[in-house]
């Protein structure tokens, strides 16, 4: 039996019709705004998650207060860390990034190992900042808000900005704290994923070079630094060179 033409055509109607609506359905679908943050194609992403500064806080706590992570820090990894921190920090030294009279700030520090290994190849005024302090090495401090004056410091190092919910605040931090010409190193994971208590994962160094906004990069070298590969090193610009760079 053959269709009636009366129904044919309110087919055809009804299919014409509807072609508007799904080209705008399918626009839509592809054109859906994404957060930066989430934005895969972002070289800097914060980790979702957190319904609270508090809750941010309460997690780092949750790696920094662990009776087996401290008794490793404290025991068999002691010396380990400090001849590797003070390997790096050598380095440092013979490029003249860092002097025995730098005072120096290590951010992030947990037990201080890095503060440890400063001293013992000669840095002697360094102190290390943490969420926990660790006495007489490591202070309690927010990098998000450190407890220290502007242009108290011409070194600050610190391996856990992957750690930073804010990383605008903890770089502008160590600007407001570093002195004029003084060197910021930060050791990174570019070409793998953090740990499991990291706030953020960064894919180029590029984020980085843009948060420095008052800080030049002096280098970019790959280094092997308990799973972090890339030593980032800026040094803050002086004030007159801060004016040429902002403007009138």
């Amino acid at each position: 039996m053959k269709p009636k033409p009366a129904i044919v055509v309110y087919f055809v109607i009804s299919l014409i019709l509807s072609l508007p609506l799904l080209f705008f359905f399918f626009c839509f679908k592809t054109n859906t705004y994404t957060p930066p943050d989430e934005n895969p194609i972002s070289d800097l992403r914060i980790r979702p998650g957190y319904t609270s500064y508090k809750t941010y806080i309460q997690r780092q706590l949750n790696k920094t207060l662990n009776p087996k992570l401290r008794k490793i820090w404290t025991t068999r990894d002691w010396d380990r860390k400090i001849q590797v921190f003070a390997d790096f920090f050598q380095v440092l030294k013979q490029k003249n990034l860092l002097l025995n009279e730098s005072k120096a700030l290590c951010i992030g520090a947990r037990v201080g190992q890095e503060v440890e290994a400063l001293r013992r190849i000669g840095v002697s005024d360094s102190v290390g900042m943490d969420l926990v302090p660790y006495p007489p090495l490591v202070v309690k401090g927010d990098f998000h808000h450190q407890p220290f004056d502007d242009g108290t410091f011409d070194f600050e190092f610190s391996n856990v900005f992957d750690h930073a919910l804010f990383p605008d605040k903890f770089v502008g931090e160590i600007e407001r704290t570093l002195k004029p010409g003084g060197i910021c190193v930060l050791h990174v994971a570019l070409s793998r994923r953090a740990d499991k208590y990291s706030a953020n994962d960064l894919f180029s160094v590029k984020p980085l070079v843009n948060l420095f906004t008052n800080s030049k990069v002096v280098h970019v070298r790959k280094v092997d630094g308990f799973g972090l590969d890339t030593e980032v090193v800026f040094r803050k610009t002086a004030k007159k060179d801060q004016e040429v760079i902002r403007g009138p």
